[in-house]
């Protein structure tokens, strides 16, 4: 497995991709609210990036027709934009990538659309909490595994469980690189590779209720827990400086 170990001068390239997620991700939740459609939520965003000097880098990519993941309610990961229309009560996970002069930002979140559950504030809690928290524990010379078992042991200590099969993953000049990060152990904790500085990479907590078994819908897109329950996703892209996790993608 070949990690990247990113120079300080790629890393400020990654930083100013990733600067202009973190506004995106900020406008929107500025400015959704009940009534808008998905299509309209990707439209603004794609518009906001193309602003900012950089490319929506999820257009295209793979196939996929948007500008940004639009994730609603039971939807986990990978939510195609459409013309559903979002209301009072719904839970919206926003997931978006840019590319600005050859380097790739991503970051998500998920937010309340008007007013919503305790529950379901607890279960976006809960993917936040678990994102910062693993952030905030991050060492050079830890494994990757190490984190991966902190992420699942958070989760489950707040009553939900990760989503099985979807993981983070390294990013640079690539919007998905080596390693794959699940969010649960997989193995051994003392197993795999070492976390090393200049590694740029993004950590995504995907949560669901009671089962972690994903299920692809009809559009062989969007992901749901077999459940069928309301899930949250977060993710930051971080960089390695210093022996600590730096967050590439705030606003």
């Amino acid at each position: 497995m070949a990690i990247a170990i990113r120079k300080p001068d790629e890393i400020s390239k990654l930083k100013r991709a990733g600067e202009i997620v973190g506004k995106t991700l900020h406008y929107l939740q500025t400015i959704v609210k009940p009534g808008m459609t998905l299509r309209e939520i990707d439209a603004l965003g794609e518009a906001y990036i193309r602003e900012q000097g950089a490319e929506p880098s999820f257009k295209g990519l793979y196939g996929f027709t948007g500008s940004v993941c639009t994730s609603v309610n039971e939807v986990c990961i990978h939510g195609v934009p459409t013309d559903r229309t979002i209301v009072e009560g719904d839970v919206l996970g926003l997931d978006i990538g840019v590319k600005l002069d050859g380097y790739f930002g991503d970051a998500a979140i998920t937010m309340a659309v008007g007013s919503i559950s305790p529950e379901d504030e607890a279960l976006i809690a809960c993917a936040k909490g678990s994102l910062y928290h693993a952030i905030d524990a991050i060492r050079e010379g830890m494994r990757f595994k190490e984190l991966s078992k902190i992420l699942e042991d958070y989760i489950i200590s707040a009553g939900f469980v990760p989503l099985r099969d979807y993981c983070g993953h390294g990013i640079g000049t690539k919007p998905h690189d080596e390693p794959n990060i699940p969010n649960y152990l997989e193995g051994k904790a003392n197993q795999g590779p070492k976390i090393k500085n200049g590694m740029v990479f993004c950590l995504e907590p995907m949560v669901c209720r009671k089962s972690g078994t994903p299920v692809l819908l009809e559009d062989r897109w969007s992901v749901i827990s077999e459940d069928q329950l309301r899930t949250a996703h977060y993710e930051h892209q971080v960089a390695i400086v210093d022996g600590r996790a730096v967050i590439l993608t705030q606003a």
